[in-house]
């Protein structure tokens, strides 16, 4: 190895906002992080279920009443047919 390139590679001391710490290595010295894995729900089991089931029922009850949406060919010539039957129909009278 070439000698004065490398950086300092020595003790560091890792923070979590918990008040856990870890002792590691690194060229960045001690640093502070947010979650580790004491508490961080995934690795904890006490993981949040977030309240999606409120924004589905808000939007099934918007649209409830409201007719299927309906596409396609069938009913593009469905209303061509029933325009067409409607203009006959104002043209006898």
């Amino acid at each position: 190895m070439k000698a004065g390139i490398h950086p300092k590679y020595d003790t560091a001391t890792i923070t979590c906002a918990c008040g856990a710490t870890y002792e590691t290595r690194s060229s960045r010295g001690s640093f502070g992080v947010d979650v580790c894995s004491n508490c961080h729900p995934f690795f904890t089991g006490k993981q949040r279920i977030m309240d999606t089931a409120g924004r589905v029922e808000r939007f099934r009850k918007k649209y409830e009443n409201q007719p299927a949406a309906a596409t396609g060919k069938k009913v593009k010539q469905a209303k061509k047919a029933a325009k067409a039957a409607a203009a006959e129909s104002a043209g006898e009278e």
